[in-house]
């Protein structure tokens, strides 16, 4: 009988020193919590002032990386991305020219971060180039333009293609006196002041194209149907005198007065 209790004494020894061992080895593990967790709480500020300069230092490489705010001075500066997407950006009418409207860029404004991304100084900026996309103004749409587009008025620019220094993009304006917008672009074609033509930089075989291209007919057939710009049919006197001005008895006619003079 002695023998079952010697045994059972060893194993509660045996035991017994294993879990003194397991705690000793638990130890340090515990003591670096406690000492972690009473650091955080005597000096919250900082762990908070450290957790907020993390963040913002990663919005910061965010924003570096998408070019969130950086204000484009060229067509060459605008990353590929932006025109495969079709993003749109903020500008300010600048001029309307002979090769199209000069557009300054207008970035988003973020009141910390701007500064501290900026990469131009104050100072004079130089304006994109920008073509209306899928149109040929006609020399009174282009005096539209420069009666409807005002120097520093905002626009937007929905990116399409990008040709050289050259922007092809739908430019949106908002209608005055109310919060609504429209596409330059088609109430150009609209009214009558403009053709559609071959949206350039987009194969003509992608969605893109076609899709831009019936946006862009439908509004020139409605131009068509109420003869309006350069689609307006002169009244009845006028196609009477240019058909007899045409025909071959008034040129004849035309020709004998003037023998017999």
């Amino acid at each position: 009988m002695p023998e079952p209790t010697r045994e059972t004494e060893t194993e509660e020894v045996v035991s017994d020193r294993r879990r003194r061992r397991e705690e000793n080895q638990n130890q340090p593990s515990r003591n670096v919590v406690s000492v972690v967790s009473q650091f955080a709480d005597e000096n919250l500020s900082l762990v908070r002032n450290i957790s907020t300069g993390l963040a913002l230092a990663g919005v910061i490489v965010i924003a570096r990386s998408i070019k969130l705010i950086t204000k484009f001075q060229a067509a060459c500066d605008i990353p590929a991305r932006f025109i495969e997407r079709n993003v749109s950006l903020r500008g300010k009418v600048h001029s309307i020219t002979e090769k199209g409207i000069e557009v300054e860029h207008v970035p988003i404004y973020l009141p910390v971060l701007s500064p501290l991304l900026s990469n131009h100084k104050e100072g004079p900026t130089s304006p994109l180039l920008v073509h209306l996309a899928g149109i040929d103004l006609t020399q009174e749409g282009r005096l539209w333009l420069q009666k409807n587009l005002t120097p520093a008025q905002t626009v937007w620019l929905k990116l399409i293609s990008r040709e050289g220094n050259m922007l092809h993009c739908l430019v949106s304006q908002s209608k005055q006196g109310t919060m609504w917008s429209f596409c330059t672009n088609e109430e150009l074609l609209r009214l009558g002041l403009a053709r559609t033509a071959p949206i350039a930089g987009v194969p003509p075989d992608s969605r893109l194209y076609w899709r831009l291209h019936r946006r862009l007919h439908r509004a020139e057939v409605k131009a068509e149907r109420k003869g309006r710009g350069l689609w307006k049919e002169a009244n009845l006197w006028e196609r009477t005198s240019k058909a007899l001005r045409d025909s071959p008895l008034f040129r004849l006619m035309r020709g004998i007065f003037q023998r017999t003079e």
